[in-house]
């Protein structure tokens, strides 16, 4: 594609090396949110000398409030609608101790008390004997298609002869749409959609089938970049802009069974980077060491320690939704305190832990892509000498079995439905935003913006469909 019509600029994805003032920070801390932008306009206004750097760090956290706002806009009379279809007589004390012990997601904001939007579902998610009563309420749920246990099953006796298996080709049609009058006309709109990793015996014979518009990039496939097709595209008043991509690619299953008696505490060279900090979300803080050395223990042995890091996430920190990444300072900080994540936020968690116990492990995302029950998702690798680099899934948690290969599955193995789109977090687009990203950790619903700004997830839509060509 050579008629793009901007330049490659670059802006760093968190803006670093700068600290807002006390005064600043402190009025976020209490929730006045109105008064800290308010705040910050002055300033970048009075003191056009500022650092570069502080005054884009500024920007982004007016925009982060904002965000913040965003993901907590249900009230009191919300919450009590949707759990008072479970427990009838539910009271406001009921909130309040639920709010106490961090089940209920709360935050005041410029002196109104304003809960996260999934607080009342995820209530039911993160309280054990309200999991139980929802079921109880909800009765009989309609059989998945898809049969799990079945598949790993299936995917460690394939693998006898290769760890990969399984091969399933798949077909995405993935499209954003820009609703009209959005973007000013005659502007041009600049938007990355998501698309896969070349990995090798994992994802592999990617093809286009389609794309509008025509003309695209792709980025460069490799692991400092997320992998994105960029387009552009000229907004016209009245009218809705879609950018679109058909793509077929195959992936593979992945069973590895480990002998601990095998494995080495010996590791190259080349995996040390992986043992590194990497803040603001990898960070070996003293909670973070508090907390390893209690599940660890004195065990010395790099699989036993990762199975034991793996058990301890699926045993006490349950799924449940998360506000929007960016509005995150701290990831690990955040479960810590709130003992409930999604994802990507029990990923973090695990590869944080794994490396602060000489584990190599890095970030690996993009969607599960199963037919039935598609969604974005977001796993990881770990290293083990001389295994080599093995994925891994703590969401998928131990499986409720015996069998000792199926129940430590996916740590180790992975089924054939992933789409790899990631293979690290908060890594470079191409070409470079201009603007700041909309998600500041992960890429997989898109990114679009224009000159006079980004476009965030709430002013554009997207739309996905898989079909399976072949299946394993």
């Amino acid at each position: 594609m050579n008629k793009l019509i901007f330049g490659l600029l670059l802006m760093t994805t968190i803006v670093t090396g700068q600290t807002l003032p006390e005064s600043i920070r402190d009025l976020v801390e209490r929730g006045e949110f109105t008064q800290a932008q308010n705040d910050m306009r002055q300033l970048m206004a009075i003191k056009p000398e500022m650092d570069a750097m502080l005054r884009q760090k500024m920007i982004f956290e007016i925009e982060r409030l904002e965000r913040i706002r965003k993901d907590f806009n249900k009230d009191r009379s919300d919450m009590i609608a949707y759990i008072s279809r479970y427990i009838s007589d539910v009271e406001v004390d009921d909130l309040l101790k639920w709010e106490e012990s961090n089940a209920l997601e709360v935050r005041v904001i410029d002196g109104q008390k304003r809960y996260f939007h999934a607080a009342a579902r995820n209530l039911f998610r993160i309280v054990p004997e309200l999991r139980e009563l929802k079921k109880q309420v909800d009765g009989p749920q309609v059989e998945p298609e898809y049969n799990r246990l079945a598949d790993l099953r299936s995917i460690v006796r394939n693998a006898q002869d290769s760890p990969y298996t399984q091969p399933a080709r798949v077909r995405i049609d993935y499209r954003i749409t820009v609703p009209a009058n959005t973007v000013p006309d005659g502007q041009v709109v600049r938007a990355w959609l998501p698309f896969p990793k070349s990995v090798p015996d994992r994802q592999t014979d990617i093809h286009i089938v389609d794309t509008a518009p025509a003309e695209y990039l792709l980025s460069p496939d490799q692991r400092d970049f997320h992998r994105s097709i960029y387009f552009e595209q000229i907004a016209r008043e009245d009218s809705a802009m879609t950018f679109n991509v058909s793509f077929e690619m195959t992936h593979y299953a992945y069973f590895q069974a480990i002998d601990a008696d095998r494995v080495s505490t010996q590791l190259p060279d080349s995996v040390k980077p992986y043992l590194q900090e990497r803040p603001p979300h990898i960070v070996f803080s003293p909670e973070m060491r508090a907390l390893s050395r209690d599940i660890v223990g004195d065990e010395t042995h790099p699989y036993r320690i990762a199975q034991q890091l793996f058990g301890w996430i699926s045993d006490n920190i349950p799924w449940a939704s998360a506000r929007e990444y960016s509005t995150f300072t701290s990831v690990c900080d955040y479960i810590l305190e709130n003992r409930h994540a999604d994802c990507g936020m029990q990923t973090l968690f695990l590869i944080t832990l794994m490396r602060m116990n000489g584990i190599p492990a890095r970030w690996q995302s993009g969607w599960w892509v199963e037919p039935s029950d598609w969604t974005m998702h977001d796993w990881g690798e770990f290293y083990l000498e001389p295994y080599g680099w093995l994925p891994m899934d703590v969401t998928y948690e131990k499986q409720p079995v015996d069998d000792p290969q199926i129940k430590w599955f996916f740590l180790g193995g992975m089924d054939a439905w992933r789409w790899i789109v990631n293979d690290d977090f908060s890594v470079r687009f191409y070409p470079a935003k201009i603007h700041p990203r909309s998600e500041t950790i992960d890429f997989q619903r898109g990114e679009v913006e224009w000159a006079g700004g980004n476009l965030y997830f709430d002013q554009w839509d997207w739309d996905f469909n898989v079909r399976v060509i072949d299946e394993p």
